[in-house]
């Protein structure tokens, strides 16, 4: 057996599986972050949740896909886990980066929103005025 092709099937594994544990465990953690980012409005979370998701598997998935080939033949098992360990590595440190991105622009939008509801009138009241006289 070719054991360029059981790397090549390890690292399918892993790297698919890595990455649906990943996204059903941001998108169910995240729905309430994205909930509080939105004010409350769990309809637009859910579909901003549901979106965020298919863009990580598209980017996710196409990188791995992109990934597979390798240039060296595996000739040993020392290769195999040599090989694997590349491979998962840079799939890992691909998924930790995009996690944080996300965070990271998400957390912009909460702080934007969180300013704008806190943020005072440029200048406070300073008294009544009457309503202007008709005809005056």
């Amino acid at each position: 057996m070719d054991l360029t092709v059981v790397a090549y099937v390890v690292y399918l594994v892993v790297s698919i599986s890595l990455t649906v544990w990943v996204a059903r465990t941001l998108s169910r953690n995240g729905r309430v972050f994205l909930a509080d980012v939105l004010h409350g409005n769990e309809k637009l979370a859910d579909a901003v949740n549901h979106l965020l998701v298919v863009g990580f598997y598209l980017v996710n998935l196409g990188f791995v896909a992109l990934y597979l080939s390798g240039d060296d033949d595996i000739a040993d098992t020392r290769g195999i886990f040599e090989a694997l360990s590349t491979k998962l590595g840079v799939v890992l440190l691909v998924l930790g980066v995009m996690h944080l991105g996300n965070v990271w622009v998400l957390n912009k939008i909460r702080r934007r929103g969180v300013m704008e509801r806190e943020q005072l009138p440029p200048v406070p009241p300073q008294g009544w005025a009457a309503p202007p006289v008709a005809g005056a």
